[in-house]
């Protein structure tokens, strides 16, 4: 027998202990500071249209009223916001979530996540818990933090404004960049800019310290709430380590008239690239409309922290089986 026999995990014992003193680390965490774990649903009706993100879904009658399709969720933030409006105070939860198309050195169809969500917390003080977290599950209290602001990271190390750049422009710099096959490309400017950022900024992020990249383009807002102004800025951040995402935390928005029309324009967006359709998740905006405290939360990719505690090159060596061998 050999560690490429098939039936054998991916993940060695250290891996498996790592793993296991995380999660009692994180939970300990949490506790300390009264945030309530939580669990939601796995399998749910609705989804995120974002077209950044292809859900798993399947077909079948789980209710006794006809089959329908039925989405492997992507993220557990939807479900987490309704237990937010219904009174539930701050939340965490740690489960599998799913996303098709993802397959790699950094990514798998499945992975881990870690999602909390803080009633009453400036997205500032997130960004503090966040690197305390991060600096107790490293067992590195000393780690270094550094802020840097989405637009200044691209005028200062590429010369290019995000907020007025074309996506000629843009075009121009991945070309001279040497990202291969960059003329081709038919991108928008926010797919130019999250390709100039994954091949040329995001590398240098995170290098001997935490680094939270904040204040996006108000396009890539997602769910997060803008501010208004001659600028508008998406109350978002990204959280990097060792060159690797880590991280996404948002000043979550709470106006659901806003939401749904910013879900109508996702799934424009999805039809024009001829991806699978997700309605609206009509509960989520239901429970928005009943009033969504004011919050800030953030999705943390364990396995993913799991490599840069262990300094695993790929994410199948920190995972127990991956896709190929479940």
């Amino acid at each position: 027998m050999t560690r490429d026999d098939p039936w054998r995990p991916c993940a060695d014992h250290t891996a498996l202990r790592a793993r296991a003193r995380l999660l009692a680390e994180l939970r300990a965490f949490f506790a300390a500071r009264g945030v309530l774990e939580v669990e939601t649903p796995v399998l749910s009706a609705a989804a995120n249209p974002d077209p950044a993100i292809e859900p798993l879904h399947l077909q079948a009658d789980l209710t006794g009223t006809g089959a329908r399709r039925w989405f492997l969720q992507t993220s557990p933030e939807l479900p987490m916001k309704r237990l937010l409006a219904a009174g539930s105070g701050p939340i965490y939860q740690v489960c599998k979530v799913f996303r098709a198309d993802e397959c790699g050195r950094r990514h798998h169809p499945e992975f881990s996540l870690l999602e909390w969500y803080r009633p009453g917390f400036p997205l500032e003080d997130l960004m503090d818990e966040v690197a305390a977290l991060v600096r107790r599950l490293l067992s590195r209290p000393a780690l270094p933090i550094e802020r840097l602001r989405y637009r200044d990271l691209f005028l200062d190390t590429l010369g290019i404004d995000p907020w007025t750049a074309t996506p000629a422009q843009l075009r121009s710099v991945a070309a001279t960049r040497g990202i291969a096959g960059a003329g081709e490309l038919a991108l928008d400017t926010d797919g130019w800019l999250d390709l100039l950022l994954s091949h040329c900024l995001e590398p240098h992020l995170g290098r001997g310290r935490l680094t939270f990249v904040q204040d996006y383009p108000p396009s890539q807002a997602a769910l997060a709430r803008v501010l208004p102004g001659p600028r508008p800025v998406a109350r978002r951040f990204e959280v990097y380590l060792a060159g690797m995402e880590l991280a996404n935390g948002f000043d979550e928005l709470l106006d659901a008239a806003e939401q749904r029309r910013r879900f109508r324009g996702n799934q424009v967006r999805r039809a024009a690239h001829d991806q699978c359709p997700v309605s609206p998740d009509e509960r989520f905006l239901a429970a928005l409309e009943a009033g969504l405290p004011p919050c800030a939360g953030v999705a943390l990719g364990l396995d993913r922290l799991l490599m840069c505690a262990l300094g695993a090159e790929r994410i199948d060596a920190v995972l127990t089986f991956s896709a190929d061998r479940a």
